[in-house]
């Protein structure tokens, strides 16, 4: 039992989910205010961890015959056979969209029901089955996913328009880019065997570098915007140091465009993220 709840962990990559429902949360804490009470915004997070967990599962469902030709996703459950691409899988996953959708409208409201709904079908299907196999273009606008759980944070709070959560969504716009090239530019030789057209495939290690270095100082740049519409000193704390840690990472990357150093570039833009909405939150709550 242990062994196969872990193997639906992997396969729905709830870890994903719970940034997806940072997100979320970041979106209500910078809201002007909000009236939800704490089983609202806990509902809330929940329906959005599991609608980007059945978006996650749909994703390893559809792509296990790219996944069984790279070296980092050949063991997943969808390729092994230990998980058979059946269409009870396919109900279930669409049964755990519906619910957390349904969740997000009962506990809050509908728009923000709505932008759970759009983060997972931007990732399940607009990214996954329309774009990754045909466009470099593909994690560009599959960014959307996360922005779409900072607006409907923000919804849930009656602040879909404001300022700061729209800043905050086109950080996260920006972030996933970066975020993913670098986690490309490691794995390209895996990308290339697959024939999916990742920018690391298309135009090289060294001018991915480029770019993701372009898309990091800009991704951080805005990140500072919302400090000028009501967030406080910890949010700005947040945003100048882990974006720091990013920008420098990516520096080296740039100067040095090679494995080791794109997995220190991936990984310290998950630091850059973590930091930003942890300050975003806790600046909501001590600052107020």
């Amino acid at each position: 039992m242990a062994a196969t709840l872990l193997l639906l962990y992997q396969t729905a990559k709830v870890r994903l989910g719970f940034l997806i429902m940072a997100c979320a949360f970041a979106g209500v804490a910078v809201s002007s205010e909000h009236p939800l009470s704490a089983w609202q915004i806990v509902a809330l997070g929940f329906a959005t961890l599991v609608a980007s967990s059945a978006a996650g599962a749909f994703n390893q469902y559809y792509e296990r015959d790219l996944d069984g030709r790279m070296r980092r996703t050949a063991g997943r459950p969808f390729v092994t056979g230990r998980f058979e691409a059946d269409w009870p899988w396919l109900a279930a996953i669409l049964l755990a969209l519906t619910m957390a959708v349904v969740l997000a409208a009962f506990a809050t409201n509908w728009l923000a029901a709505l932008y759970v709904f759009l983060g997972a079908f931007t990732y399940g299907v607009v990214y996954t089955v329309w774009l990754k196999r045909r466009t470099w273009m593909n994690i560009v606008i599959g960014g959307l996913a996360g922005s779409f759980a900072v607006l409907a944070g923000a919804a849930a709070a009656g602040d879909g328009m404001g300022p700061a959560p729209l800043i905050l969504a086109g950080v996260l716009f920006l972030w996933t880019p970066p975020h993913f090239w670098a986690l490309a530019l490691a794995c390209r030789d895996d990308y290339r065997a697959a024939g999916i057209p990742m920018l690391p495939v298309v135009i090289g290690g060294r001018a991915t570098a480029r770019t993701i270095l372009a898309h990091a100082v800009a991704m951080v740049g805005l990140s500072l915007l919302p400090a000028m519409f009501g967030m406080g000193i910890i949010y700005l704390v947040g945003a100048v140091l882990g974006g720091g840690f990013f920008i420098v990472a990516c520096l080296r990357l740039a100067a040095k465009p090679e494995t080791a150093q794109a997995w220190r570039a991936f990984a310290a833009s998950i630091v850059q993220l973590g930091v930003l909405l942890s300050a975003a939150m806790l600046d909501r709550l001590i600052l107020g």
